[in-house]
C-alpha cells in the first residue's frame, strides 16, 4: 500500500504522522471520503470544495486544490482496485498537547482502501443521542467522530449498518455517515442543513436528480414513512428494510428504486458532476 503523506507517496510502514499532531490529539482536523471505481475518483470537485469549507470552518488554512488532486492521482494509480474508499484527511498539523494549534502548518494524508458493493437495502435503528444543530462544527466533516464511533456500534449490536439522530428539538437530522431520506404521501423528502446534518455531496445530487424536497421533519417521521433510504459516497442510494423493530414496506419501494435508477445513470454519465 502507498499513501501520500506531506508531499509525497510513502510506503505504508513509512507513512507515519507526529504523535503530536493537532488531528489525533484533540480532532482537529477536517477529511472527505470519496468512491473510486477503476482508478477514478467520484465527484472530486464537490469533495474537494467541501473539504475547504470544512477547513474554513475550523479556521484552518485553504488546502492547496491542486496538491489534493495530484495527491488522489497518485494515490489510486499506486494501489489499482476495482472499488476503492478513498479519504483525504487534513489536519491542523504538529501542534502543543492542548486545544491551541501550533505554527507548523498542516498535515495532509491521502489513502484508499480496497470495498465492496453495498446491498441494496439495509437496517438502522434510532439513537437516544442527538445532533447539536447550533455547534460550532455543525455541517462540518471533521476528524472528531467518537460519538459517531458509539453510535455505530449501538447499531452494529442491533443488526444494522447505520444508526440515525434527530437534533436538539426533536427534528429528523442524519446517519453517523449518511443523510436520510423518507417519502411521504407518495413525495420525497430530506432535512434541510438547518437541522444540522452534513450537507452530503450525494445526497445534494439525489435532490437535484431526483426532485427531492429539503424539509424540516418530527424525527417520528421515521415511523410514518412509506419509504426510507439513506445516501453516502459509498452507499449511493441504500433502501431501509427496517427502522428499529419496523420492517417498511417492500424495500425498495417505487420512489427508492426510482432515486436509485436515477443516480446511477446520472453518476455513470459524469464521474465529476
Amino acid at each position: 500500500m502507498r499513501i501520500w503523506v506531506d508531499g509525497a507517496l510513502r510506503d505504508a510502514g513509512s507513512a507515519q504522522v507526529s504523535v503530536f499532531d493537532h488531528g489525533l490529539t484533540v480532532g482537529d482536523g477536517v477529511f472527505e471520503t470519496l468512491k473510486a471505481e477503476r482508478g477514478t475518483a467520484f465527484a472530486l470537485t464537490r469533495h474537494v470544495d467541501r473539504l475547504t469549507r470544512s477547513a474554513r470552518g475550523l479556521g484552518l488554512p485553504d488546502p492547496d486544490a491542486d496538491e489534493v488532486r495530484r495527491a488522489c492521482a497518485a494515490v489510486l494509480e499506486a494501489n489499482p482496485m476495482p472499488l476503492g474508499r478513498l479519504r483525504i484527511t487534513y489536519t491542523g498539523g504538529i501542534s502543543p498537547l492542548g486545544s491551541d494549534r501550533g505554527d507548523n502548518g498542516p498535515t495532509l494524508v491521502v489513502a484508499v482502501g480496497e470495498t465492496t458493493r453495498r446491498p441494496d437495502t439495509t437496517a438502522v435503528i434510532t439513537v437516544p443521542w442527538v445532533r447539536n444543530e447550533r455547534s460550532a462544527v455543525a455541517g462540518l466533516k471533521t476528524t472528531s467522530y467518537a460519538e459517531n464511533v458509539v453510535a455505530l456500534a449501538a447499531a452494529a449490536r442491533a443488526g444494522a449498518s447505520e444508526a440515525l439522530f434527530a437534533n436538539t428539538v426533536g427534528r429528523l437530522c442524519e446517519g453517523t455517515g449518511s443523510n436520510v431520506f423518507v417519502v411521504l404521501d407518495g413525495e420525497l423528502h430530506t432535512p434541510p442543513v438547518t437541522s444540522g446534518c452534513l450537507a452530503g455531496i450525494t445526497r445534494a445530487l439525489v435532490v437535484e436528480w431526483a426532485g427531492a424536497k429539503e424539509t424540516d421533519l418530527p424525527f417520528e417521521a421515521l415511523e410514518q414513512a412509506e419509504e426510507v433510504f439513506l445516501t453516502s459516497t459509498l452507499r449511493d442510494v441504500q433502501a431501509v428494510h427496517r427502522v428499529d423493530g419496523r420492517t417498511t414496506a417492500a424495500a425498495p419501494g417505487p420512489v427508492t428504486a426510482e432515486a436509485m435508477r436515477t443516480f446511477d445513470a446520472h453518476a455513470g454519465a459524469d464521474l465529476d458532476p
